[in-house]
C-alpha cells in the first residue's frame, strides 16, 4: 500500500452496527484475515476487530468500500492495536533474538 493510500484510507471513518446481536454492519474495513463459524478476524483503519459468536457468515464483503456484514449470533467484539497484529507471529523466540 502506498503512502497516500494510508493516508487516504486514514481520513475515512469507521461505523459499527449491530442489530439484535445476529447482523452486524462494519464500515472501514481493509483486510478479512481469517473467518469460521465462530470468529472473524478484521483489519480495520482503528486496528485489528476481532468478532466471536456462533454460526457466523460473512454475508456481504466489499472491500473497496471497506464495507462488511457479518450474520449470525454475535457474542463480542474486541479491538486490537494495529502493531499488535503486524507482530503476531513474533512470540517469545522472536522478542528474545531481535
Amino acid at each position: 500500500m502506498l503512502v497516500e493510500e494510508r493516508r487516504t484510507s486514514k481520513s475515512k471513518s469507521q461505523s459499527i452496527i449491530l442489530e439484535n446481536r445476529e447482523r452486524l454492519s462494519v464500515s472501514g474495513v481493509e483486510h478479512v484475515t481469517s473467518f469460521n463459524e465462530n470468529i472473524v478476524l478484521l483489519e480495520t483503519i482503528e486496528g485489528g476487530l476481532i468478532i466471536k459468536g456462533k454460526d457466523l457468515d460473512i454475508s456481504r464483503l466489499n472491500l473497496e468500500d471497506g464495507n462488511v456484514v457479518v450474520n449470525g449470533h454475535i457474542y463480542s467484539m474486541q479491538y486490537t492495536e494495529k502493531e499488535s497484529t503486524s507482530n503476531k507471529g513474533a512470540g517469545f523466540l522472536g522478542r528474545m533474538f531481535k
